[in-house]
């Protein structure tokens, strides 16, 4: 690669887009207006692509402010001119979608993952992209083993990509599995209606596959439902079942005492005396209904 650069108006509609990306409307529309008001900050890269009919040129990188400019109504851009292959510049596009500020999970994902199938190993993906070695890996692995519902989870921010990662490398252990998410939750990484959404994924996971058809596109599962799998689908439901149950008289028997040992001490004037006096001479309605049956008022 040429280390020789310039800066040059040249027309939008001589540039191609090596590499493009989906955009976010709401981001788009920010960037819009933006340059609108200050004018476009930094240049974006291309490189030149003679044709028989004159030069057109590949873009490298600022597909967002190319974009833009195009729908201020502007036919020319100032751009930066670098001498570049179609390799190394496919390359430079892919490290600066994964380096500009907060990339979608996908595009880190799949930037990656063209990297690894155009050759580069996974020690040169860390140096371009400067990436974790280690982490990579993971992601290459993500991809790999098509782990389409972990990535649409990831895409969607309802997995952080090191949780999702670790998954995969728990493969089918349940009790890694469990680790991994109660080690996401000491950290804060899962909490709340995230932790819930992950363990349901999970289930589907086990049950249904690792594919995952998306909003009605994308490929099917290509895990066959047999017999089998719905025998140990309807086992793992009863047994899921029968543990609801167990919980459920357990706390029946908790509750059946708390009821009868209230019962007791509200039958005892002195204890009612200290209630009233440190102010808590009142129940929860469902607990004092429980103990009215036994014919002491409170």
């Amino acid at each position: 690669m040429s280390a020789e650069r310039q800066i040059e108006e040249i027309p939008i509609a001589d540039i191609d887009i090596l590499n493009p990306r989906q955009r976010n409307r709401k981001v788009f529309q920010e960037l819009v207006e933006s340059i609108r008001a200050l004018g476009l900050k930094k240049p974006i890269t291309v490189t030149p692509r003679p044709t028989g009919d004159g030069k057109r040129y590949s873009l490298v990188c600022g597909q967002g402010r190319l974009e833009a400019m195009s729908a201020l109504g502007q036919t020319r851009i100032p751009a930066l001119i670098v001498e570049a292959s179609d390799e190394d510049a496919l390359v430079m596009s892919l490290v600066e979608n994964i380096a500009r500020r907060n990339p979608r999970p996908r595009e880190m994902l799949e930037a990656i993952r063209v990297l690894k199938n155009r050759g580069h190993e996974v020690a040169e993906i860390a140096r371009k992209t400067a990436l974790d070695h280690t982490w990579v890996r993971g992601i290459l692995t993500l991809l790999e083993k098509g782990e389409e519902r972990l990535i649409s989870a990831v895409d969607a921010g309802r997995v952080p990509i090191a949780t999702a990662i670790e998954i995969v490398r728990a493969g089918d252990d349940d009790a890694q599995i469990q680790a991994v998410m109660q080690s996401a939750y000491e950290s804060g990484a899962l909490r709340g209606k995230k932790l819930l959404t992950v363990r349901k994924l999970i289930e589907k996971r086990r049950l249904l596959g690792k594919a995952h058809q998306k909003g009605g596109q994308g490929r099917h599962s290509t895990r066959q439902v047999s017999s089998s799998s719905l025998i140990r689908a309807y086992n793992q439901e009863v047994e899921r079942q029968k543990l609801m149950i167990r919980k459920a008289d357990f706390a029946q028997t908790r509750l059946a005492f708390v009821t009868a040992a209230m019962g007791t001490l509200l039958s005892d004037e002195n204890f009612i005396n200290l209630l009233r006096a440190e102010g808590l001479d009142t129940l929860p309605k469902p607990l004092a209904e429980k103990v009215r049956v036994t014919g002491i008022e409170t």
